[in-house]
């Protein structure tokens, strides 16, 4: 899978992350949604995240769980 992202994304979540405005004011300057600007001011930092699931969905066998 090959993720392209966005050339200034790292520059946006540090002016996201320091800005004071409204979710709603910063979500259209940077062309994202409200809830993606919650998400980002929370965080501790500004670098890429990996794009793996953190909680894979599979079941195992009880053969394959031992």
């Amino acid at each position: 899978m090959l993720v392209h992202l966005h050339s200034q994304a790292t520059t946006v979540r540090t002016a996201i992350h320091a800005s004071d405005k409204p979710a709603a004011i910063l979500a259209e300057r940077y062309g994202t949604t409200e809830q993606t600007v919650c998400n980002r001011r929370h965080r501790d930092s500004v670098k890429d995240r990996g794009h793996t699931p953190r909680r894979l969905q599979t079941s195992l066998t009880p053969a394959q769980e031992a």
